[in-house]
Order: C-alpha cells, then structure tokens, then sequence
C-alpha cells in the first residue's frame, strides 16, 4: 500500500494549488494540466473571452 505523500503530484494549470496523481489519470499522468473539471472548464471560458472579436 502506497501513502499519498509517496504519490507524485503537480499544481493545476489554473488555481496553482498543488495535487496527487490519480489512479484514473495512470494512462496519461504527463498530459494532466487541471486538478478538477470545474478548473478545466474555467480555463477554456477564460482562454475564449479574452480573444478579440
């Protein structure tokens, strides 16, 4: 059994606050950017609205 102090972690592309790796991101850990889905969607809203029209 691992302790999640062992587990790798990184800071979310768009809150910087730190997180773990997950089981679920084992596959592609190195393309993981956001801690959440809420910070992933805020990023893309953010990203779009600041593109001029």
């Amino acid at each position: 059994m691992r302790r999640k102090s062992d587990l790798p972690s990184k800071l979310c592309a768009h809150c910087a606050r730190p997180f773990t790796w997950r089981k679920k991101w084992a596959r592609d850990w190195d393309a993981v950017r956001f801690c959440s889905e809420r910070c992933r969607r805020e990023a893309r809203s953010v990203r779009t609205e600041d593109r001029p029209r």
